[in-house]
């Protein structure tokens, strides 16, 4: 019976997947990935033996109708990223829209997503937020900025590591300089680290610093 499984895969820590994860990823036909050499390092670590199709952001238009004829078929497919679960700032939505669309039953497993620990360990609130993901480079930027300027709720976002002190610096201008904010990068591996504290504390603090990894942002929201 074909069936799309949407897998959540970890953030670093490989001992972070799931029972239920490996088991599905060792049950289905197919497994589509967001960058086949590192979920083959995944699959390797967890002796499994599967075939891997390609289906990222620059292809998932063209690669959408294909894996919808294979579901078709009859095929079981499990869709992984990078890290973290799909559709979260990754490829995804395409897909499953597609699946629905096609009465293609959907199902997705709980698991890994980066914001997740980044809020809960930020010490700022974290009963009602809104996740922002990555803002335009560019066009739109700030315009997006400036429409959360006043938004109450904790805002979360995430950043490359280039990015990271000149967006900090943005936050500033916007948000004000006494709003706080935490950064988490490299969470759950070897080097992890979150810094707490205004957004100039912490814009500052990574200015002496070589940043690597994935990204968390988050930003206290506006309070009276």
């Amino acid at each position: 019976m074909s069936k799309l499984f949407i897998v959540p895969t970890p953030i670093g820590n490989l001992d972070d997947i799931t029972l239920r994860a490996i088991k599905i990823l060792k049950e289905v036909d197919l497994i589509l990935a967001e960058d086949t050499r590192t979920t083959r390092v995944l699959l390797n670590h967890f002796s499994i033996d599967k075939k891997i199709l390609s289906h990222h952001q620059h292809n998932e238009h063209h690669s959408v109708p294909e894996v919808i004829r294979i579901l078709q078929s009859g095929q079981t497919v499990a869709l992984v990223s990078d890290a973290g679960t799909p559709a979260i700032s990754d490829p995804g939505f395409l897909l499953v829209r597609a699946c629905l669309k096609n009465d293609i039953e959907v199902e997705c497993l709980p698991g890994a997503t980066a914001f997740v620990p980044a809020l809960v360990n930020s010490g700022i609130p974290c009963d009602k937020f809104c996740f922002e993901g990555f803002l335009p480079p560019k066009k739109g930027r700030q315009t997006a900025l400036n429409h959360l300027k006043n938004e109450t709720r904790t805002m979360i976002f995430y950043e490359s590591p280039h990015r990271l002190v000149k967006t900090l610096e943005e936050f500033s201008n916007v948000f004000g300089i006494e709003r706080k904010a935490s950064v988490s990068r490299e969470l759950t591996k070897m080097f992890e680290e979150t810094k707490r504290g205004t957004l100039p504390e912490i814009a500052q603090y990574f200015k002496s610093k070589t940043v690597k990894g994935e990204i968390v942002i988050v930003v206290e929201g506006k309070t009276d």
